[in-house]
């Protein structure tokens, strides 16, 4: 059985929610697992959820629905690795208690594209190399330009995926 939660308890949570990181405010450590993440939200959700406090004055029940909401953002940004990944990243500067999701999926769209295009200079330019070679048709010179920019960028698993396909595609077409 649920134990009512103080009213003095929502309303100070609500006026100190806003200093709160969402480690803070899922009551876990940084180095929380997805699983222990998982059982803080449901832990948290369950008790401050609008409708398990219909018991409550209107203003305090519109004071767990902002809670509610704020766990819920928290949880969203924890449980995907990419968004916890920006928000740690965030975090460690100093200049982030809430991130917005658009901002991690964007953060994350800056990564791929620097992935796939190349981090270095020389990366791009023999990734640009690469995409012309492929819209003349020629296979070959496309994926020795992804070579060549792949000794210029070793970790670069965008590079590396489309050495593959087209290392496929060429063997296709013989």
């Amino acid at each position: 059985m649920r134990v009512a939660i103080d009213p003095l308890e929502i309303s100070a949570l609500v006026r100190i929610m806003d200093e709160l990181d969402y480690y803070q405010l899922l009551n876990i450590g940084s180095t929380a697992s997805s699983s222990e993440i998982r059982k803080a939200f449901h832990d948290s959700s369950r008790s401050f959820h609008p409708d398990a406090n219909r018991q409550l004055a209107a203003d305090l029940q519109e004071q767990c629905g902002q809670i509610s909401k704020r766990i819920t953002e928290a949880y969203c940004v924890l449980r995907d690795t990419r968004r916890r990944k920006v928000y740690d990243a965030q975090r460690a500067e100093g200049d982030a208690r809430r991130i917005q999701l658009a901002e991690a999926r964007s953060a994350h769209a800056q990564q791929r594209r620097a992935e796939c295009r190349g981090a270095t200079a020389r990366g791009r330019q023999f990734h640009a190399k690469a995409e012309t070679e492929l819209k003349s048709g020629n296979l070959g010179g496309a994926i020795q330009h992804l070579q060549m920019a792949l000794t210029f960028e070793p970790g670069n698993t965008g590079f590396k995926t489309m050495v593959e396909e087209l290392k496929v595609r060429q063997q296709d077409e013989s």
